[in-house]
């Protein structure tokens, strides 16, 4: 390693991140209503390890000695997401009071630390009361998510002014609405079109709500992202690759940036018309302060007649020929570079790397956890961070996915990204060998 914390500059932001359903348990304590993923997974064999978040990490009873965790390691911003069906249980209307006093504990728990709060509106857990009206495919949503981001910025926005509207839209739409594999388990484009514009939309919107409500706020939102390559330079590759990057990085942000949904890239896209409404290509739009960017891996696209709309694919990362992580994504640390060039040619103020880290396989021996393999993750895409940074790129910050081991979706509890190790029997946590490289290096 050939760099140091101070090569990022005194205004870098170094931060972890964790999400509410992942980590908080406490599913039906306290007022708190149902989410999506509180019914999706209790649905069949939907978890690999039959695992759901109803006890999680325990954060919601823990967060006091979890923080005093992230002050050991130095680390100075952290970033976690609010439950919606904490605030408010039927979706709109009625405010949880008990739900609004948690989140003001943890939120003053930080402060008290200096440690600086970066709240996440929506990272997935939708109260189950607005999915059985439709959820992210009905327009009722947008009416919805604005009165959400009202109660949220008029409670916490006094001590808070770090926030990120949404978490990865095109995840929770493309796996949640088109391919039934994450709460709530929808299929078909007729569920994934309606959603795509739906969330896109509230985007802006919530943007526009904190900016009312906080003048002063530092507003972002969160896009994941993977560097796209043709697996040849074959006319038919270099086109299904365009393909496969209007899904994975362009169809979120594009209209954010008054650039209109990339139909002409992916003509199937023609289908969103029908849910834009008169004045929707300027609300949309939002000049937000920065871009939250998260990245885990890059692709190799291919094409492949046999997938409807899109005719390409991807290859699986086991023929990639690169190291895989414990859940089977690969290792290629340049992607992080070429993926911030990208996204550093557009308009954007800022980009704030905001998830990237890696699943492993760990054990405690000893009282130890020797996780080698993400410490050289982190090390090594730390690396490509500064390299794009050193190119001119507007980058201001890096956040671990996650701090601690925790409800890995699907995964269960079998998928281990924490730098702090859980053990889901005791809740004891102990700093993994690359968490206490982080604390050394941000020491």
């Amino acid at each position: 390693m050939t760099y140091s914390k101070s090569d990022f500059g005194e205004d870098f932001k170094w931060g972890v991140a964790i999400s509410s359903y992942q980590v908080e348990g406490a599913h039906d304590i306290d007022g708190k209503g149902p989410s999506i993923w509180d019914k999706f997974s209790h649905k069949g064999k939907r978890i690999e390890d039959g695992s759901d978040g109803k006890i999680a990490c325990d954060f919601y009873n823990r967060y006091p000695e979890d923080i005093d965790l992230i002050k050991e390691l130095n680390i100075d911003n952290f970033r976690f997401s609010l439950s919606w069906p904490r605030i408010l249980p039927d979706g709109t209307g009625r405010i949880n009071q008990a739900g609004i006093d948690y989140y003001n504990r943890v939120i003053d728990n930080c402060l008290e630390k200096g440690i600086t709060p970066w709240l996440t509106l929506y990272h997935w857990d939708l109260p189950l009361i607005l999915e059985q009206k439709g959820g992210w495919t009905k327009r009722m949503i947008v009416n919805a998510f604005i009165e959400y981001a009202d109660v949220c910025s008029r409670h916490f926005g006094d001590r808070v002014k770090n926030w990120i509207v949404m978490n990865e839209p095109h995840t929770f739409t493309g796996l949640g609405y088109l391919l039934g594999f994450y709460a709530p388990g929808r299929y078909g484009l007729k569920n994934y079109i309606p959603a795509v514009h739906h969330a896109t939309l509230c985007q802006a919107e919530g943007a526009r709500v904190l900016r009312r409500n906080i003048p002063d706020a530092n507003i972002g939102t969160s896009i994941s992202c993977a560097h796209v390559s043709p697996a040849s330079n074959a006319p038919r590759h270099i086109e299904a690759a365009k393909k496969v990057d209007v899904l994975f990085n362009r169809l979120h942000i594009e209209p954010l940036l008054g650039m209109d949904y990339p139909i002409r890239d992916l003509p199937v896209l023609e289908r969103i018309e029908q849910y834009i409404q008169p004045y929707d290509p300027e609300l949309i739009k939002f000049d937000f302060d920065f871009i939250g960017l998260q990245n885990y891996y890059s692709l190799v696209a291919y094409n492949n007649r046999l997938v409807p709309y899109l005719n390409a694919f991807v290859m699986p990362f086991r023929k990639l020929n690169r190291p895989l992580t414990s859940n089977g994504w690969e290792v290629y640390p340049e992607g992080m570079y070429k993926i911030l060039k990208q996204f550093g040619q557009y308009p954007i103020k800022k980009i704030i790397v905001t998830e990237n880290g890696a699943a492993y396989h760990d054990k405690v021996v000893k009282g130890r956890v020797n996780d080698t393999a993400r410490m050289n993750y982190i090390q090594t895409y730390l690396e490509q961070v500064l390299r794009a940074k050193n190119d001119g790129i507007n980058i201001g910050g890096y956040m671990i996915w996650s701090l601690m081991d925790n409800f890995e979706w699907r995964a269960g509890f079998k998928s281990r990204f924490g730098i702090v190790h859980t053990d889901f029997n005791t809740q004891k946590r102990i700093i993994k060998d690359s968490g206490l490289w982080v604390k050394e290096f941000l020491k």
